[in-house]
């Protein structure tokens, strides 16, 4: 039997498992593309608040990223989903909190 050399007190606590974020992140998009077709089918009053969207989604970002920075991930872990540098990741998002 091989003894465990991972040092608990410096490896983050990743085990909670979130299955959902796929499904969830898909009905998102339809959400999405429906609102926008509805607009796009004469609704020109509610455009404004489709790009009004775009800052919110900027805020939930932010916060996803602030979130797993507290979870213990790293910039690199943070950027490679992204497909960014963790030089980007923390030029964008590792600003005072909004």
């Amino acid at each position: 039997m091989s003894e465990n050399t991972v040092n608990n007190a410096l490896t983050p606590n990743r085990s909670r498992r979130v299955v959902e974020n796929d499904e969830y992140a898909a009905f998102v998009q339809r959400v999405l593309r429906a609102y926008s077709r509805r607009i796009a089918s004469g609704d020109v009053e509610s455009l404004a608040l489709l790009a009004n969207l775009a800052t919110d989604l900027d805020t939930a970002l932010h916060q996803a990223v602030t979130g797993l920075r507290a979870y213990g991930y790293s910039w690199a872990e943070i950027a490679r989903p992204l497909g960014i540098t963790r030089q980007a990741a923390q030029q964008r998002w590792g600003g005072e909190a909004r």
